[in-house]
């Protein structure tokens, strides 16, 4: 099953039954195969011609086990919403959600765990998701993995790169010592931030000072930090005094790194239905690390900060990180003004519409996504808007568009025509098909 989708096609269009396992040393179903391999494609070419989205073969293996054995998370994805079992276990035990564990493949865990799976689930030999993913956390995986498959006389070597759920992926590999035999065994680095979840499914209360240490020991190890997010949200949504407080003696550490992720922690603590329950207190703190944060990542964080607490108040404080010499422009500077401009505010207008000019498209395009944003409706905005209908960055003329359309200004169709005409990006689309629809 090499992705082919064409001839995969071909095949079934020419009377090739989708249910019939393959024979030889690979014998198996066309689906768990494309599941294996994550031929995402084939496998819905299979699926729309009447492959069984539960169809098992030897072991009791289906294509979701298959699937999330390997980290496979779009294609678990694809077979979920085909009727794939998200509980179904094989003949010995192993459920989607344990073998993903196992793996330590966060992508398919989130996709599993949105889908209804069971966290309690255990697999042939008692252990839970979690107990299998908490036994992972602290392993060196290469050394871990090198056991596994280890044989006197053997060459070995290890591979890293990023999944595309962006945890890293570790492959080690042998080849006997004349080079006619090879075994590899893989696995990824998503323990700590799967845990982390599955501690938050089943209510388990992990202290803080480990779920610390957890974000910081992976935060230059994902490709976008996503353990150190995955906790950051998990202790946010404590909404309790015991954690808060624990996060802004993190904000006052000496270490830097420290400082960061209790600044990113706390950013949003307690947000939920639109409450704000330690916003002054936030604001206070965020205030004065403007004045006394001296590292520029963790200033980067007060920023962004400031912008999710939404209040006018932090204005001030937005304008100073953006306005010192040397600072480095970003997009989280579109956002945070964006967040916190008040209508009436001039300066602050005139840096917004300023960004949205900038040579960089991802900070014209979160500078226009402000503009469009704002509750106020001006000359001023809507120029500025119309300006970027002509821009080279089709998600930044989506965006003018939307701002324009929400302010009634014909110019907006210019904008949703040329997206729908040139751009392939699904956002981009989405966005402009919406503002069709209102």
């Amino acid at each position: 099953m090499n992705g082919e989708t064409e001839t995969v096609g071909k095949l079934l269009a020419s009377g090739a039954d989708p249910n019939r396992p393959s024979e030889g040393e690979e014998a198996g179903l066309p689906l768990c195969a494309a599941a294996a391999w994550d031929r995402v494609e084939v496998a819905e070419v299979l699926l729309a011609a009447g492959a069984e989205a539960n169809g098992r073969e030897a072991g009791g293996w289906s294509a979701l086990l298959w699937a999330a054995a390997n980290g496979h998370a779009a294609t678990a994805s694809v077979l979920i919403e085909a009727g794939a079992e998200v509980d179904a276990a094989n003949e010995d035990g192993d459920t989607p959600l344990t073998l993903a564990a196992r793996r330590g493949a966060l992508g398919v865990v989130q996709t599993l765990l949105e889908a209804g799976a069971d966290h309690e689930k255990v697999d042939g030999d008692g252990d839970s998701p979690l107990d299998i993913a908490a036994d992972w956390v602290g392993v060196h995986l290469e050394s871990a993995l090198l056991d596994q498959i280890a044989q006197e006389g053997w060459e070995y070597v290890v591979g890293r790169q990023y999944a595309k759920d962006g945890t890293e992926l570790v492959t080690v590999a042998g080849r006997s010592p004349d080079g006619s035999q090879t075994e590899q065994v893989q696995a990824q680095r998503g323990h700590a931030a799967i845990a982390t979840l599955l501690e938050d499914a089943a209510g388990v209360y992990t202290p803080v000072e480990q779920l610390v240490a957890r974000a910081v020991s992976h935060r230059d190890v994902d490709e976008d930090a996503e353990t150190w997010w995955i906790v950051a949200d998990s202790l946010g949504r404590r909404a309790d005094d015991e954690t808060y407080e624990a996060l802004a003696r993190l904000c006052v550490s000496e270490d830097a790194r420290e400082r960061e992720f209790g600044v990113d922690a706390i950013a949003q603590f307690g947000f939920a239905d639109g409450a704000k329950p330690y916003l002054d207190r936030t604001l206070a703190l965020l205030q004065k690390m403007v004045t006394t944060e001296g590292n520029p990542q963790v200033l980067r964080s007060v920023l962004a900060a400031l912008g999710h607490q939404g209040d006018p108040r932090a204005l001030p404080a937005v304008l100073d990180i953006i306005g010192r010499p040397g600072h480095n422009r970003t997009m989280t500077d579109a956002i945070a003004l964006a967040d916190v401009l008040p209508p009436g505010h001039e300066e602050g207008l005139s840096l917004l519409v300023e960004m949205s000019r900038d040579e960089e498209a991802e900070i014209r395009d979160w500078a226009t996504a402000g503009l469009a944003g704002l509750s106020e409706d001006t000359p001023r905005i809507r120029e500025a808007l119309a300006d970027r209908l002509g821009d080279a960055d089709l998600r930044t003329v989506a965006e003018a568009a939307r701002g324009l359309a929400t302010r009634g200004d014909e110019r907006a169709e210019r904008g949703i025509r040329r997206v729908l005409e040139e751009s392939d990006d699904d956002y981009a689309r989405d966005l402009v098909t919406q503002i069709g629809a209102e």
